[in-house]
């Protein structure tokens, strides 16, 4: 049906009142209209997520009712256990929707596990391995703004969903009616037993597990260590308290942000990748103690860090900073103490800092590539899971402040990395160094790899085909040179052919088949183009290699200018 037919169908559907009262306002807006009603809301390997509101293509009780009921009808048709975990933030609706798709899994004879309150997305993917259960969901949009809400969808293994089951699942909402009533409600589920609250044991558990990857928590424990903390109005309060005051943290909160707030007044944006996110925390650290802000995410599985710049002011460190710093750290730790692996890996993924290569192999380490998406980290948990070998993982990490030391989550975990964070910033303390300190050996000992990540909102009706044809047309037109450094090389991970352009050989690109163009400069760095699989806009992520840090800005200036007109 078309958009006014679908419209029309959902007046016609006998909905609630306030329901009604929302249609009813945006009857004569063409725009809003197709918005909302020229197609579903996609589901895919990270579920489904979109702006709040009444219509097919918004996200709402129902829309995320279908959405869970395809999750169970896959789950129903598989031989897993059928049991789920259910995690929510602390969004407009999340527990609403956390609770409707509890009832759809109830429905369907599946045993439900639910947090009774606000828990982070890495907590939710530790409780599906945990509980044993086949599959998990967290209500949640990360980082986006405050109008935005998900239906993040994970497997098995912790890990978020892989593209089979979730074209299982597709077909599955496919096939499902809107608006079929709830054959029972929530209360009434819980009361027989179907649907259980998550317990604190399962909170003390994580919390333990947590702090047993602290590499040196003694250290920790004598530094007197000072941070600024803001959970961005999220679920990292409670774990991050939790965790850092068992290790003698002093933690000053910023406290407009300490409190949940679906609406992100203090925040617009709270996506710690972005300068603003920690706005609010510059003020406080201005006159609080301060060797370190930390700020998670609403969801708390991404982490971002500032730290005093010596000049009155603090500088913030990029995702791609803090992950080569905290993995540095790490190894060099562990090599003092003799406890690396023979065989250990490290993994990133293909948009991260290959800066990371080289320090994972100055200590002999080997540092794996592989697409962007935590799930494929995840992936190369399970493979060595899978031989009995996952102590062998040492760290992964995402440029988008992701980041996970252990294997007890397939997904990257805040609470994890700013323990981490802490224990780098304590040891920088005891040496009478700060963390910009050991940023600035890192560059002088490993090179001056200097990176930007680029962001391409493209807006209309058409705004997904706008950024298909902007990789089509890259693909077809590749430049010579970007900001002066020769093209000599063109990674296709959508046809899964690399080709050397100075000698015309091809190879074979061993990774699973993306949308993912990479334009090779040489030893002077690299440009990587990628359309976001969740939103209209694409991507560019820069890397500028040169002798000095200025050589490499100047480099990765010109090259941000020719890639922008």
């Amino acid at each position: 049906m078309n958009y006014m037919e679908c419209y029309k169908f959902w007046c016609e559907s006998g909905l609630p009142e306030d329901v009604r009262a929302e249609l009813a306002e945006i009857a004569n807006d063409e725009e809003e209209l197709k918005g909302r009603f020229g197609g579903d809301l996609q589901f895919g390997t990270a579920g489904m997520r979109g702006i709040m509101g009444a219509g097919s293509n918004r996200l709402n009780r129902y829309t995320v009712r279908r959405a869970a009921q395809g999750m169970a009808a896959w789950l129903s048709g598989t031989d897993l256990p059928k049991r789920a975990a259910i995690g929510y933030d602390s969004r407009h609706n999340s527990q609403l929707f956390a609770e409707v798709c509890a009832v759809a899994f109830a429905e369907a004879g599946i045993a439900v596990w639910l947090y009774d309150r606000l828990a982070p997305t890495p907590m939710l993917s530790y409780a599906v391995r945990e509980l044993g259960c086949g599959c998990g969901i967290v209500i949640s949009a990360s980082h986006n703004a405050g109008a935005y809400n998900g239906v993040k969808c994970y497997g098995p293994d912790g890990c978020q969903m892989t593209d089979e089951p979730a074209a299982v699942v597709t077909e599955k909402i496919s096939q499902i009616p809107y608006f079929v009533p709830e054959s029972k409600s929530f209360a009434e589920f819980m009361a027989e037993g179907k649907i259980h609250y998550i317990g604190q044991d399962i909170w003390e558990a994580y919390y333990q597990t947590v702090l047993n990857e602290a590499v040196d928590p003694d250290m920790l424990r004598s530094a007197g260590l000072n941070i600024v903390y803001t959970p961005l109005c999220g679920t990292g309060m409670e774990p991050v308290h939790a965790v850092l005051g068992k290790l003698g943290v002093n933690i000053t909160t910023v406290a407009c942000q300490a409190k949940p707030d679906g609406d992100f007044k203090t925040c617009e944006y709270p996506n710690p990748e972005t300068d603003a996110a920690l706005n609010e925390s510059y003020k406080v650290a201005a006159t609080a103690p301060c060797d370190v802000i930390l700020g998670t995410d609403p969801d708390a599985d991404r982490v971002a860090i500032a730290v005093p710049d010596g000049k009155g002011g603090f500088a913030k460190l990029s995702g791609n900073e803090l992950g080569f710093m905290l993995l540095d750290y790490i190894l060099k730790a562990r090599t003092a103490k003799g406890n690396i692996p023979e065989g250990a890996i490290t993994v990133r993924s293909i948009v991260s800092s290959p800066l990371a290569d080289r320090i994972a192999a100055h200590y002999g380490v080997t540092m794996k590539a592989v697409l962007t998406g935590f799930k494929y980290i995840g992936g190369e948990i399970l493979e060595l899971e899978n031989k009995g070998e996952e102590h062998k993982f040492i760290f992964g990490f995402e440029e988008s402040c992701g980041y996970l030391k252990g294997t007890y989550a397939r997904d990257k975990d805040a609470i994890v990395a700013t323990m981490l964070v802490c224990e780098l910033a304590a040891s920088m303390k005891l040496q009478g160094k700060s963390i910009l300190d050991a940023l600035d050996e890192v560059y002088a000992k490993y090179g001056y790899y200097l990176a930007y990540v680029q962001s391409i909102e493209l807006t209309g009706a058409d705004a997904m085909e706008k950024a298909a044809k902007m990789m089509a047309d890259l693909r077809s037109d590749v430049p010579a040179s970007i900001g002066g450094a020769a093209v000599t090389g063109v990674r296709d991970y959508k046809t899964s052919v690399a080709k050397d352009l100075v000698t015309g050989e091809e190879s074979v690109i061993e990774l699973p088949k993306s949308n993912v163009l990479e334009l090779l400069l040489g030893e002077k760095g690299s440009v990587i183009a990628r359309p976001s699989g969740t939103e209209p806009k694409v991507k560019f992520y820069y890397t500028a290699v040169g002798e000095s840090k200025e050589a490499a800005k100047a480099l990765l200036d010109a090259c941000v200018k020719q890639m922008s007109v």
